[in-house]
């Protein structure tokens, strides 16, 4: 009884607290199920990492994506809280076996946004110090790979400045800190897209594409179709994908490139989850694949978390991240933070001279 009253209390304060200003479908599911002595039983046959509200509702909302739970999928459409309620509990005591087996083999995705406005001023600036007129974009940490197409979409900037693609279905949009104009250059014709990942998304499998959908809220449509453009996007033209740590890996990646572009890491808060040595041996990936050509690094990490990237002497909890970039040759590194951003690059100062 004590561990159902605290599995209770984890879900009763999703909903009531997470949920609350995100999605009231979630909030009402969430309630319900704290109050559910069965649910939560059900809940407790999943391993004890994968109980969280995130993982059961997303696991919950692949079954109703999948055609599994049509009952279900038709009271997300109505948007009714209180059927999505009486739904989501007769799913999950019906096809418990089947919603464990979802949240154990599945990790939740919430990063449907790609962080245009950060990475292609920077990606743009390192080519150019390059010297480079074709790139080979390696993303570490890539899950669905959305960064690989920041050369596609287009971004629009609180100061008036646009680049990218105004065509493009996926639009982007930032604000400016500070007076210093972004770069204007654009960038270099992209003709490699690799992605680095544990347990990489493929945009171009129907599991994979619908797992992303299944990780938002039903009933958030605007984000829903968001995701839906940015899955659209990077499926038209599909990264390669390379699985493993990418400390192990990234030496595969780079001979994907072809030799005559310059392979550009991304990393975008992706190395906080690498302890302090797998960060060094990183750089030092880094600087044995730029003993025979030219490599750069463009990176959005919180200070002081990507090593030789300088951090300001900004303090390690200020809440911001650093936009960092680096172009290693041969024994020479060029290491200089260029800019400051937050909320996951949605605000942004620009620091570095053009």
């Amino acid at each position: 009884m004590g561990r159902a009253r605290t599995l209770a209390q984890v879900y009763r304060r999703f909903g009531e607290v997470n949920a609350a200003g995100m999605s009231p479908l979630y909030r009402r599911i969430a309630v319900a199920l704290s109050e559910s002595d069965e649910s939560l039983r059900a809940i407790e046959s999943a391993p004890a990492r994968r109980r969280q509200p995130t993982v059961i509702l997303a696991a919950l909302h692949d079954l109703a994506l999948a055609g599994c739970a049509p009952a279900l999928a038709r009271a997300y459409a109505t948007g009714d809280g209180d059927d999505a309620a009486d739904a989501a509990i007769d799913t999950l005591l019906r096809m418990t076996e089947s919603v464990v087996s979802v949240a154990v083999r599945r990790r939740t995705r919430t990063n449907e946004t790609g962080h245009g406005a950060v990475l292609y001023p920077a990606v743009a600036e390192a080519a150019h110090r390059a010297g480079a007129d074709a790139v080979g974009l390696v993303d570490v940490g890539c899950s669905a790979g959305f960064d690989l197409s920041v050369d596609r979409v287009g971004i629009t900037y609180s100061n008036g400045q646009f680049l990218g693609d105004l065509s493009s279905p996926v639009q982007q949009s930032a604000s400016i800190v500070g007076a210093r104009p972004l770069p204007t250059r654009g960038m270099p014709e992209v003709v490699a897209r690799i992605g680095v990942d544990l347990d990489p998304i493929d945009v171009t499998e129907a599991d994979d594409a619908r797992w992303m959908r299944a990780c938002l809220p039903p009933d958030q449509a605007e984000r829903i179709a968001r995701l839906d453009a940015e899955l659209r996007l990077a499926a038209a033209s599909p990264p390669l994908l390379v699985r493993g740590n990418a400390v192990e890996v990234l030496p595969d990646a780079f001979a994907l490139v072809p030799a005559d572009a310059l392979p550009v890491v991304i990393t975008t808060w992706a190395l906080s989850s690498f302890p302090l040595e797998s960060r060094l041996r990183f750089l030092h990936r880094l600087d044995e694949a730029a003993t025979n050509r030219r490599v750069a690094w463009v990176s959005a990490e919180g200070v002081g978390v990507a090593p030789s990237i300088p951090t300001l002497g900004d303090r390690r909890a200020s809440g911001h991240s650093i936009i960092g970039s680096a172009v290693l040759d041969r024994s020479a590194l060029h290491a200089e933070a260029v800019g400051r951003c937050w909320s996951q690059g949605r605000l942004l100062a620009w620091l570095a001279d053009s």
